[in-house]
C-alpha cells in the first residue's frame, strides 16, 4: 500500500505539460453580430424619432406659448386665423380681435344653446340655410343705449321705434283689431285704409279725427258708409259740401220749373231733395222715403 500511496502523491505533484486552461466569456460569431445589428437598428429609429418630432414640431408651428392658430395667454385662449371644431364647444366667451369682425361658418346651420344647471335647453337660436328661428320666452331689440325698439312674447308685440315703416306693395294686413294713436303716410304718399271682403271698423273713446291736410280725402263703400255718434255731434265743416246722387223728389211740371232745391229728411234719416216752392214741398214727396 504504501510504495502506491507515495506514487500517487507523486503523481500529483508534478507539473503538467500542458499548461493551464482559459475559459472565454462573451458573445462571439453569430450572435454578435445579431446583437449589433440590433443595436444599430435601435439608434436608426431613435434618429428618425427624433427627426420626426422636430419636423412635428416645426409643421404644427409649437411654441411655449402654444400651438399653430392657439395661443395661450393671460386671459385665455386666442386662436388666429380659421378654426375648426368637430365636437361641440364649450366657452364662457367668444370675441374676436379688435377692429375685426367674428364669423361662424357652418355648410348646414349654425345653433347656440342656453343651458341651466340641470343641462335644459332655456333659449336656442338655430340659423339655417331657409330660415332664422329663435326659441325663448321673450325676444328684444335694443338700442346701444338701451332703448328698447322690438319686442315679441305669447302676450304682445312691442315696436318702440318713433316710426314703423312697411315696405309692401300690397301693404299690411291685420286680420283681427289694431290700436294706435295715430296712423299717418310718408310726405307726398296717400294713405289707404282698406278692406276688400269684410267692414272696416274705427273706433275710440273721445273721438275718430281724420286730416287730410294736403289732398283729397274718399270714403268709398259697397253697402253702407256710417258716420255715427252716440253722445256727441257729427260735424261737416267745409267751404263746400256736395250730395251729388241724392234722390229727387216729384213735381208738377205747371208753371215755372225752378232750379232750387231743398233738402229733406225722412223718418228713417234718409235724404233726399225736393223742388223748392214757396213753402216746404218735403210733405209732398213722402213716397221718396218709402
Amino acid at each position: 500500500m504504501m510504495p502506491q500511496e507515495q506514487y500517487t502523491h507523486h503523481r500529483s505533484t508534478m507539473p503538467s505539460s500542458e499548461g493551464p486552461q482559459v475559459y472565454k466569456v462573451g458573445i462571439y460569431g453569430w450572435r454578435k453580430r445579431c446583437l449589433y445589428f440590433f443595436v444599430l437598428l435601435l439608434m436608426i429609429l431613435i434618429l428618425v424619432n427624433l427627426a420626426m418630432t422636430i419636423w412635428i414640431l416645426k409643421v404644427m408651428n409649437f411654441t411655449i406659448d402654444g400651438m399653430g392658430n392657439l395661443r395661450i395667454t393671460e386671459k385665455g385662449l386666442k386662436l388666429e386665423g380659421d378654426s375648426e371644431f368637430l365636437q361641440p364647444l364649450y366657452a364662457k366667451e367668444i370675441q374676436s380681435r379688435p377692429g375685426n369682425a367674428l364669423y361662424f361658418k357652418s355648410a348646414r346651420n349654425v345653433t347656440v344653446n342656453i343651458l341651466n344647471e340641470q343641462t335644459k335647453v332655456l333659449t336656442q337660436l338655430i340659423t339655417g340655410p331657409k330660415a332664422v328661428e329663435a326659441y325663448g320666452k321673450k325676444f328684444e331689440v335694443k338700442t346701444v343705449s338701451g332703448k328698447l325698439l322690438f319686442s315679441a312674447d305669447s302676450n304682445e308685440v312691442v315696436v318702440g321705434a318713433e316710426r314703423l315703416r312697411v315696405l309692401g306693395a300690397e301693404g299690411t294686413v291685420f286680420p283681427k283689431s289694431i290700436e294706435t294713436p295715430n296712423v299717418r303716410a310718408d310726405p307726398f304718399k296717400e294713405l289707404r285704409l282698406e278692406s276688400p271682403t269684410r267692414s272696416l271698423v274705427m273706433e275710440a273713446p273721445k273721438g275718430v279725427e281724420i286730416n287730410a291736410e294736403a289732398g283729397n280725402m274718399e270714403a268709398t263703400c259697397r253697402t253702407e258708409l256710417r258716420l255715427e255718434s252716440k253722445d256727441g255731434e257729427i260735424k261737416l265743416d267745409a267751404a263746400k259740401i256736395k250730395l251729388p246722387r241724392l234722390p229727387h223728389g216729384s213735381y208738377t211740371p205747371t208753371g215755372t220749373r225752378q232750379k232750387v232745391f231743398e233738402i229733406c229728411v225722412c223718418a228713417n234719416g234718409r235724404l233726399f231733395l225736393s223742388q223748392a216752392g214757396t213753402g216746404s214741398t218735403c210733405q209732398i214727396n213722402t213716397s221718396v222715403c218709402l
